[in-house]
């Protein structure tokens, strides 16, 4: 028997890995990956931020961070609401990974194990990290059956 652990952090992996703008997907500390790398963009990180025994379920709460380089434009800006950048179609990209990743979720079609529960939030960020970065961090509550047997 595996732990949901790994089950959960390879399923989640698989699922972004499908998608057309995940290159790379990562996990863990989001300060030890090298995002000066810019051949890893867009690049979703995982987070398990915390598991809770519910007895024959087990709740865990998970942040997904997924993220692209913004592009600046050498041109004179000369439109204020967009500016000369890419940011707002960093952002939309990235919040279309989001919806495709919940969907898939909550439609039960990466696992039968995994339930989606609860609402979702999602947080907008840009150059959180060393480089232009910009995107979003969806935040969601996932359970799965405790297949722990009592000895």
């Amino acid at each position: 028997m595996t732990s949901h652990y790994y089950e959960i952090t390879q399923a989640i992996k698989n699922q972004l890995k499908e998608d057309l703008f995940v290159n790379t997907v990562t996990i863990g500390d989001i300060f030890k990956v090298d995002l000066n790398k810019l051949t890893i963009f867009p690049l979703s990180h995982i987070i398990i931020n915390s598991a809770t025994y519910l007895g024959s379920t087990w709740n865990y709460n998970v942040s997904i961070l997924c993220m692209d380089i913004v592009d600046e434009s050498k041109s004179l800006t000369t439109d204020i609401f967009l500016g000369n950048d890419n940011e707002q179609d960093v952002l939309n990209t990235q919040l279309m990974v989001v919806n495709r990743f919940l969907e898939v979720l909550r439609m039960g079609k990466f696992s039968d194990d995994y339930e989606l529960i609860g609402t979702p939030s999602c947080e907008f960020f840009t150059e959180r990290f060393e480089n232009k970065l910009a995107g979003v961090t969806v935040t969601f509550d996932m359970v799965i059956q405790n297949q722990m047997s009592k000895c």
